[in-house]
């Protein structure tokens, strides 16, 4: 049964709306369909729909649910890491914050390189001065992030207004001039190789992960369970439509695949209605890399906080800002060592992400399962209306889509197993550095929970 509760507010910190909490979970999650190009490549046009559509029921309603569960029983900043260490200790929730930062980082990375790529659609010696742009979107972002979660929020709904607009235009511009009847490829998955599928997976993955990301600063939002409840669901229908039209509109436009992944939907909108839509479509693609950028590095910068603060991280980690209340010293930080990492390839950051955020969702599934297990009685005022069993089942499913896509990949040429295997590594470090935790402070070793 769903009910709500009224939650108190804060006499100091200013909590972000349900409408503005939208649009920071969209650009969270999504930030529209750039990213997902490449999916016809890779699984062909029998294979696109069909793995586009039952991949995010499978990988992200179960999150999304474990989410609404998990965040109503503890709206606080630290979301996930709270959720993980509260149901095994403090070892394992310092491998679930470390594995989120980590996978972050190397996600953040990214959106700069990508703005500078759609500016180059239209300026096109703009890639020279590609460094310089990187840093000056990730220093303004920080001082944005730095002025508050209001301000990120009134930024993100500006933005995917800029996003989604465009794409609404490619869709009136298509079916105004389609005359002819849509007619959808039969689905199917036959003669698909495995590296395919697995690389279909981790492309639609990649653009539909995140959910439990938007946590982190649940004391900052106005109602939490309500807005969460609410805005996640915008966010989601508006996701799942704008992917599934833009991937038909893809399929009836006739373009090449090849020129779609590397020119990317911007060369779709100027083959549908001239170059002023795919100029039009490429500002979009620039609007969603800055808020990407932004949404994200609000998440993550409240992680490092929440982990100081039970000293798992170094105390500075946790420092507010004197006006704005923010952890502007974590943030900074967070600049810094993404600033370093503008160098990695978009496909290579598709696998890392995956399957460093995998690893991370698995262990908040566990963290579902035991403490319904161990709390059963503790208040939760969104429920999912499935018993322990039941939840197991749940949990399968995009455990079950996770092994598919990593396995898939490993049966692929050796430049993409390179970052999976980096990947792994990653994951494994989790050890060494909690290890040096312990030997600081061995009374952590000793807890087996900390609230």
């Amino acid at each position: 049964m769903l009910y709500f509760v009224p939650v108190r507010r804060s006499t100091t910190l200013k909590k972000i709306r349900p409408i503005h909490l939208a649009a920071v979970i969209f650009f969270t999650v999504s930030g529209g369909p750039y990213g997902l190009e490449p999916l016809l490549s890779y699984a062909g046009e029998h294979g696109a729909l069909i793995l586009l559509v039952i991949t995010p029921l499978l990988w992200d309603v179960p999150s999304i649910f474990t989410v609404l569960e998990l965040n109503g029983m503890m709206p606080i900043t630290g979301g996930y890491y709270k959720w993980v260490k509260r149901a095994l200790g403090p070892r394992w929730g310092f491998y679930e914050g470390l594995w989120t930062w980590f996978y972050t980082f190397v996600d953040l990375a990214i959106y700069p390189v990508l703005f500078v790529q759609y500016a180059s659609f239209l300026l096109a010696g703009i890639a020279a001065y590609k460094i310089w742009l990187c840093l000056a979107i990730i220093w303004s972002s920080a001082g944005l992030n730095i002025r508050g979660i209001l301000p990120v929020g009134r930024m993100s709904l500006v933005l995917a207004a800029m996003v989604l607009i465009p794409f609404i235009v490619l869709f009136v511009v298509f079916f105004w001039h389609h005359a002819a009847p849509v007619a959808l490829p039969a689905p199917s998955l036959k003669g698909l190789s495995y590296s395919s599928i697995g690389l279909s997976l981790y492309t639609i993955m990649w653009n539909c992960l995140g959910w439990d990301n938007v946590t982190t600063y649940a004391e900052e939002v106005e109602n939490p369970l309500r807005s969460y409840l609410t805005s996640m669901a915008i966010a989601f229908i508006t996701v799942i439509v704008v992917y599934v039209l833009v991937i038909i509109v893809a399929q009836q436009s006739r373009i090449n695949y090849t020129i779609l992944t590397s020119a990317g939907f911007p060369a779709l909108g100027a083959l549908i209605g001239g170059q002023w839509l795919g100029v039009l479509i490429a500002a979009a693609g620039m609007a969603s890399t800055l808020g990407l950028y932004s949404a994200n590095l609000l998440s993550v910068s409240r992680l490092p906080k929440a982990m100081a603060d039970d000293g798992l991280l170094p105390s500075k980690l946790g420092i507010l800002h004197s006006r704005f209340q923010t952890p502007w010293f974590s943030i900074v930080v967070c600049s810094v060592v993404i600033s370093a990492m503008t160098l990695w390839t978009f496909g290579e950051l598709i696998i890392i992400d995956v399957t460093i955020y995998g690893a991370g969702l698995f262990l908040e599934y566990i963290s579902l399962i035991r403490l319904r297990i161990k709390e059963p009685s503790v208040h939760r005022p969104f429920k999912i209306p499935l018993g322990v069993p039941g939840l197991c089942v749940m949990a399968v499913l995009p455990v079950g889509v996770y092994t598919l896509a990593l396995t898939g990949v490993f049966f692929s040429a050796t430049e993409i197993i390179k970052p999976a295997l980096f990947a792994v590594s990653v994951l494994l470090t989790a050890e060494v550095a909690w290890r040096a935790v312990v030997w600081r402070k061995p009374y952590l070793n000793n807890k087996t929970r900390v609230d």
